[in-house]
């Protein structure tokens, strides 16, 4: 019965998923609990672009610190695969969603923003890391 339950909500999300206008060049905006879901069922690549400081006291797991502020951070986002969802992070939304505009011109194919940052991620109960 749990199985069927489970099924039936993971078809429900593909669904109203599928159902998003998506257009080329769009950044999608997702809930702390949609962002759970996606990597969960994508190999998603997670950014963190706050500071080197503020990722110390606490960051989502298995995310990477690639500082929004820093004068690297274009040679930095280069690194990463442009053909893999990517997926980034703030405080509270504002450097992530100029982040999101730069990775969508630099032709990064698929762009998720977390709405509200790390600040309503933690606040929707969601764990966070830290450094011990």
């Amino acid at each position: 019965m749990k199985n069927k339950i489970l099924i039936y909500c993971f078809a429900l999300f593909a669904f109203a998923y599928s159902c998003k206008e998506e257009t080329q060049g769009e950044v999608i905006m997702v809930s702390a609990e949609e962002m759970q879901e996606l990597l969960e069922l994508e190999d998603i690549q997670l950014v963190d672009v706050r500071t080197p400081e503020e990722y110390k006291t606490g960051y989502i797991e298995h995310s990477q610190n690639i500082d929004y502020t820093s004068p690297t951070f274009e040679q930095d986002l280069v690194k990463l695969d442009k053909t893999k969802p990517i997926m980034v992070y703030c405080k509270s939304g504002g450097r992530s969603g100029k982040c999101s505009k730069k990775l969508k011109e630099a032709g990064f194919i698929k762009v998720y923003d977390l709405e509200g940052g790390i600040a309503k991620w933690q606040f929707d109960g969601n764990e966070i890391k830290t450094f011990e």
